[in-house]
């Protein structure tokens, strides 16, 4: 069934359909590659990593500081394309076959998969450090939660990859909301 709707822009006008699917194009269009360039960003060292400062490397602060420059740009629209996939793969019971699914969770897979790529070596670079209880702690302010954050990205992209229904990734998606929801109130890319 199609509404005959008539949206004026100028002297055009368009019918849109009654139930329409959203396209590839609305849901997952493709993120640019991220490119790190040098910029004015600075470590921060709060208590208690004012503490470990000396454990911090200049590899730590190039990863964090790059893996900023990857937040700042493309976080928010990479969680809200995920989001989107699973609201349209959850409307259909989770069936990848239906509803332009496969295509999606394609889009969506490049954009994730481009982000792991470039997250990967930077959040692998981070200092883990053990102190004398054997516990290990990352020394570099936030390095954790980027850590964490990159942890349930790839577990978002294994889902889909192996195309688990939306309750299976939801969990990991959940998570990687609250880490970089933490990132965000930490002010570590400001």
């Amino acid at each position: 069934m199609v509404v005959a709707t008539a949206i004026w822009l100028g002297f055009t006008s368009v019918t849109v359909p009654a139930n329409a699917e959203p396209t590839v194009e609305e849901i997952a269009p493709p993120l640019p590659v991220i490119v790190p360039v040098v910029n004015g960003w600075q470590p921060k060292f709060p208590f208690p990593y004012d503490q470990t400062r000396n454990e911090v490397t200049g590899a730590d602060i190039t990863a964090e500081g790059e893996m900023c420059q990857w937040y700042t740009a493309q976080y928010d629209s990479l969680i809200a394309q995920i989001e989107r996939f699973d609201d349209s793969l959850s409307r259909a019971n989770g069936d990848y076959g239906v509803a332009g699914n496969q295509q999606i969770a394609d889009a969506v897979l490049a954009n994730l998969d481009q982000s792991l790529a470039y997250l990967t070596p930077r959040a692998q670079a981070l200092t883990m450090s053990q102190n004398y209880l054997g516990d290990q702690y990352f020394p570099m302010y936030q390095g954790e939660t980027f850590y964490w954050l990159w942890q349930q990205l790839s577990n978002v992209s294994a889902g889909i990859h192996g195309h688990q229904p939306a309750w299976f990734v939801g969990p990991s998606l959940q998570r990687a909301k609250r880490w970089g929801s933490r990132i965000h109130r930490s002010g570590v890319c400001d």
